[in-house]
């Protein structure tokens, strides 16, 4: 993928000129997949990946930790603790994609509706408004961050801020890997790409 520059126009506007540098970081495995449980906890291979990123981590420590309010995040983020000695902060804005979840489909729908939306553009005028709510959301939390600082978060959401510091509009523009670590660095508005994580195949389950 070719890196960039890309510009979020934030919510609240900030005068801030300082570079910060974010670290991205997938969860682990979920010991469950998006037809099986609205908030599974990692499995036992994910709470392995969850240590071993945060031994690949620890020299660069200890930086604070924001976390998705989301078990698997949740459980991601508690190897750094553990490691570095500090307490996440739990940030809803950096939780997960909203999806419907009601008696109209259950579960077995969500997981086609997230298939659908994995295939999609963010600039699709027919896309949810909730989704684009959410993602305005995101970014405004990502931008508003001040000092360097380790995001434990979801696959959707490492996407969409890929997508706006490289400028491709497609909801999947790469495939990060379980506990991956993708490096941005966010000046003022602008957000620019440094890493991506390693990829792997990713499927909705």
């Amino acid at each position: 993928m070719q890196s960039g520059t890309g510009r979020w126009q934030a919510a609240t506007l900030t005068q801030r000129t300082a570079t910060v540098r974010l670290h991205l970081v997938r969860h682990g495995r979920a010991a469950a997949g998006w037809t099986e449980d609205l908030d599974p906890d990692l499995d036992e291979v994910g709470r392995a990946q969850a240590r071993a990123m945060a031994d690949q981590l620890a020299g660069q420590g200890p930086l604070p930790v924001v976390s998705s309010p989301l078990r698997r995040a949740r459980s991601t983020a508690a190897a750094l603790e553990e490691v570095w000695g500090v307490q996440a902060s739990i940030e809803p804005r950096v939780g997960e994609i909203p999806s419907p979840t009601g008696p109209e489909g259950g579960l077995a729908a969500r997981g086609a509706w997230l298939r659908r939306v994995l295939l999609g553009r963010w600039d699709d005028p027919e896309l949810d408004p909730r989704v684009e709510q959410w993602r305005r959301a995101l970014l405004d939390a990502l931008v508003g961050i001040e000092e360097e600082t380790v995001i434990t978060t979801h696959f959707v959401a490492i996407n969409a801020v890929v997508g706006v510091a490289t400028g491709d509009q497609r909801v999947t523009c790469f495939r990060p890997d379980y506990c991956s670590r993708t490096v941005v660095e966010v000046t003022g508005g602008a957000i620019r790409l440094v890493t991506l994580g390693p990829e792997a195949p990713t499927e909705v389950r």
